[in-house]
């Protein structure tokens, strides 16, 4: 199926201008998505299309419909403003100025226009049928979903807007209007020009679905991203998904893989904040994560494994590498949204350009887009401060947003304070082949505007200045005549590491340290995700033991013949207190000063 997406685009952009994109006039403005499927690709863009083909395969999708790309042409036509609108878009979009002025007199064409009364009368009373199926008011998302969007050979992700816990039929009417005129948002009218779409070209259909109040979500990869590599890459948070695709947090860290459905590696995160539904206002709100959730990990290894089916019966679907959001609300997993990864050819093409590094290394983060870049840091703290943004120049900002694209395609490297493999600067990044490292949580406060700083997007290290490269060294055992054999330096003191995760233990013990001076095993019994005593008082003392010495295990053979120092249990109440048999533990002002360690050790 991977030649169906090019097929597809081709007859889109190849389609007579009297009858766009050769959709058919006669369509519904309104269709329900179980009922569409990449043979109407053209109708409700990729995003419907795809949630189409998704229903119809027996992936979990929440319920909707689409307003189609063709109920928005008849509007714009039908109200006499398409001549205006693509007037006011013929300027140079290199110039800033104009290309604001273009967006706003394009918007207020799309947001003061007269919609016809079939269209707004569709839409209202699909939104009802929609209530009545579900028995309730139902608060939907209003995506948008471009008619050339998700492509192979482009990406349209976050280009245009997104309303969430839309609820009432008129809300919602209005929220799709809206998606019609972020078509003509300043970031999406340079992203066209500068891939050759024309605007007349380009269609919005604007999907309504079944919101899904999740409590956790993400995104995950069918393929690594950056190599192709037949692993799935999972990246989850608390709340919605929208913090992960934004990259306002740093996620939590899964890899599986495809071939022997086991986990390779788990990397969990502090995660600050989370969006979620306000109950009162039941608008979508940032709030801080409880305490108890930050450093717990999100997904139980079950649910990282569903996922990674899902992933993989997707891409053989498709039959190209995937992009998916995912959410879990009340223990059952939603597919959101799958659109074909655009930035694996590119990312191959930057790979070989990872070198080894001689310099002082300033700043450590996730390597979201490989390659080698030299440059002078420029500190973005918004769109606005683009025009400092000169070619070769590194960007350092806290997140990327996708108004910062026309700065991202002038700078030679991106370094962001915040993010994942799947956030805004990590994608673009990795389709515009420009080195990235993203998660470093101080770039903005360590770095300096003017310095110059060599970043590395394949290993995620910054160093300070111009550095030294060179090609990576092969093995010894592979090289002729033998190779450069590098030793520790000789302390008098033991020089010894920390350690939390197993799944780090190679790592660690790949620096020679001399063994592990505190072995942590609060994060494997968090990742349990039941208490000890729900182990004790259910007569499992033995399964929880053998978790523990698994964990203990896995890292003691990593350092062997080195000595590993486990500390006994924490046991903090207000982690424990989320836990499955935590019902019962105390409420206290301090936990950090309450019954903990040994103090609890001693008592239990």
């Amino acid at each position: 199926m991977r030649e169906g997406w090019a097929d597809i685009a081709h007859q889109i952009l190849a389609s007579d201008e009297d009858s766009p994109h050769g959709v058919d006039c006669c369509m519904d403005s309104v269709v329900w998505l179980k009922d569409v499927g990449k043979e109407n690709l053209s109708l409700v863009g990729g995003k419907g299309a795809s949630l189409g083909e998704m229903i119809n395969i027996g992936v979990p999708v929440p319920g909707g419909f689409a307003v189609t790309a063709q109920a928005f042409r008849d509007f714009i036509n039908r109200a006499g403003i398409a001549k205006k609108i693509f007037a006011a878009l013929d300027v140079d979009v290199n110039q800033e100025s104009e290309l604001h002025k273009a967006e706003i007199t394009a918007k207020k064409l799309i947001m003061e226009a007269k919609v016809p009364e079939d269209i707004e009368r569709a839409i209202k009373s699909r939104y009802d049928e929609l209530c009545q199926q579900e028995g309730k008011q139902v608060f939907v998302a209003v995506r948008s979903s471009a008619t050339a969007e998700d492509l192979p050979d482009a990406s349209f992700a976050g280009q245009q807007e997104t309303y969430l816990n839309m609820r009432g039929a008129e809300e919602v009417f209005n929220a799709v209007r809206k998606c019609w005129a972020s078509l003509y948002g300043a970031r999406a009218i340079f992203y066209r020009v500068e891939q050759g779409f024309e605007h007349e070209k380009v269609n919005l259909s604007a999907i309504v679905q079944k919101m899904v109040d999740s409590e956790k979500s993400g995104v995950m990869f069918s393929s690594q991203p950056s190599t192709g590599e037949p692993l799935v890459v999972i990246e989850g948070a608390w709340g919605l998904g929208e913090s992960v695709v934004s990259g306002s947090v740093s996620p939590d860290n899964f890899v599986v893989d495809r071939k022997t459905k086991k986990i390779l590696s788990k990397y969990i995160a502090t995660k600050e904040t989370m969006i979620q539904r306000d109950p009162k206002t039941q608008k979508t709100v940032t709030i801080k994560v409880p305490a108890k959730k930050r450093d717990a990990v999100v997904l139980t290894d079950k649910e990282a494994l569903q996922l990674a089916d899902y992933a993989e019966i997707l891409e053989k679907h498709y039959g190209i590498p995937q992009d998916i959001e995912w959410g879990v609300e009340k223990g059952k997993i939603y597919i959101l949204q799958s659109r074909p990864i655009t930035t694996i050819v590119n990312a191959k093409k930057a790979e070989a350009s990872s070198f080894e590094a001689s310099g002082k290394l300033i700043l450590t983060g996730l390597g979201a887009a490989p390659g080698v870049a030299t440059g002078v840091v420029r500190l973005i703290s918004s769109g606005r401060d683009l025009d400092k943004v000169k070619p070769g120049d590194i960007m350092v900002t806290k997140m990327t947003m996708p108004d910062m694209v026309p700065g991202m395609k002038r700078a030679g490297a991106i370094v962001t304070d915040e993010g994942g493999m799947a956030c805004h600067a990590a994608i673009v990044s990795r389709e515009l082949g420009c080195p990235a490292v993203v998660g470093t949580k101080k770039a903005t406060t360590t770095l300096k505007d003017g310095m110059e700083i060599t970043v590395d997007g394949g290993k995620g290290t910054v160093y300070e200045g111009r550095v030294a490269l060179a090609a990576p060294a092969k093995p010894a055992s592979a090289a002729s005549g033998g190779g450069v054999v590098y030793t520790k330096p000789i302390t008098a003191t033991e020089i010894k590491v920390n350690v939390s995760e197993p799944d780090r233990a190679e790592a660690a013990a790949a620096t020679m340290a001399d063994g592990v001076g505190l072995l942590r095993i609060e994060h494997m019994i968090l990742g349990l995700g039941k208490t000890p005593n729900w182990y004790i008082k259910n007569g499992k003392s033995e399964e929880y033991i053998d978790e523990l010495a698994k964990g203990i295990k896995v890292v003691a053979d990593a350092f062997f013949p080195r000595p590993v120092w486990v500390r006994t249990l924490d046991a903090p109440t207000d982690e424990f207190r989320a836990m499955e048999g935590g019902e019962n533990e105390p409420h206290e002002h301090n936990p950090m000063l309450g019954w903990r360690g040994i103090r609890r050790d001693l008592t239990e």
